[in-house]
């Protein structure tokens, strides 16, 4: 992984991130957080990958359904953000739609993404302090500004 601080002004910064093949994408992104202190960004990315799995919230059993992708898969969008969870430590939430072989696309949410040849990931940090808590009864997480939403 490659980073680049492209920007920064009135306590935002913006990184460039580059991953390299090999490299899982969630874990990586969310190591980069930790390691640059981010506690509030959005992130958009766009790459490939070897391969990936994506999930589909499922309301009944409160988990994801787990949808695999066993095939190079251009990133055709993703798009998602970084707060942090109860024990303080970095959470991140990323969709994707994914392009297959064929032109069809899977979407949902990045739950792994193997790195082939490369993902660009533009990382825009937010001044306000984001926080990701989980929702009792409903298994998901809810997200809010640590000052302004509730």
């Amino acid at each position: 992984m490659k980073s680049k601080l492209v920007a920064e002004t009135s306590g935002q910064r913006i990184f460039v991130v580059v991953l390299d093949p090999g490299e899982e994408a969630f874990a990586s992104l969310t190591a980069f957080a930790g390691q640059k202190g981010i506690t509030g960004a959005s992130l958009t990315a766009i790459g490939a990958f070897e391969r990936a799995t994506v999930g589909w919230f499922d309301f009944g059993s409160k988990s994801y359904r787990k949808l695999p992708v066993d095939e190079q898969c251009e990133v055709l969008s993703a798009i998602g953000d970084v707060a942090v969870d109860d024990s303080g430590k970095p959470s991140l939430h990323l969709h994707a739609v994914l392009g297959l072989s064929d032109g069809s696309t899977r979407g949902g949410h990045l739950l792994e993404g193997v790195v082939k040849p490369t993902l660009e990931v533009t990382v825009t940090e937010s001044p306000v302090h984001l926080r990701r808590t989980k929702r009792p009864g409903l298994g998901s997480a809810r997200f809010y500004a640590s000052r302004s939403i509730r």
